[in-house]
């Protein structure tokens, strides 16, 4: 397996605005001692306080929330069709019950800040927690969203993270 390489946050090109429509990325956080993944489905690449970031939404029964809470840092790997069913055990399965990243054969590797990602990755984007907040009802313009998308009012927190540092295959 070809290694992931570091290029700067300015050579990623376009398509990378298309990754959450197209791929199935893994959220984690921890650390060595302790992480947890989770498929995402939801996410946002930008700039934001002139700085490259990325923009990631949390439900809080998930396992991976309280994770993301104590965590500085968090990754946001990007796995080949290959990793289909990694996925869709990430996806399906919580790590409350199951150590999900032995049972996907996923090896763990660790940013220079510590954040957890995966040798596997085609793509990983190492983040450092900049902002959280709560989705809120009162501040949905459409309201349909609301009734459609959370029945059971388990509003996302949304973490927008600065893009630390890319690696990528190619």
């Amino acid at each position: 397996m070809e290694q992931l390489h570091q290029i700067d946050c300015g050579a990623l090109t376009p398509h990378i605005f298309s990754l959450f429509q197209t791929q199935t990325p893994l959220l984690t956080a921890g650390d060595k001692t302790s992480l947890n993944t989770m498929t995402i489905g939801w996410g946002g690449l930008g700039t934001l306080w002139a700085k490259p970031v990325c923009t990631v939404y949390v439900r809080p029964q998930r396992y991976t929330y309280a994770f993301m809470e104590r965590s500085a840092c968090y990754t946001v790997s990007v796995l080949d069709g290959a990793y289909e069913e990694a996925l869709r055990l990430c996806g399906s399965k919580s790590g409350r019950d199951t150590d999900k990243v032995r049972l996907c054969g996923l090896t763990p590797l660790f940013s220079a800040e510590g954040a957890p990602y995966f040798a596997e990755a085609s793509l990983v984007l190492v983040c450092r927690k900049l902002y959280a907040d709560d989705l809120r009802p009162e501040r949905f313009v459409d309201a349909s969203i609301d009734g459609a998308l959370y029945p059971g009012k388990d509003y996302h927190r949304f973490y927008v993270g600065e893009v630390t540092q890319v690696l990528t295959r190619t």
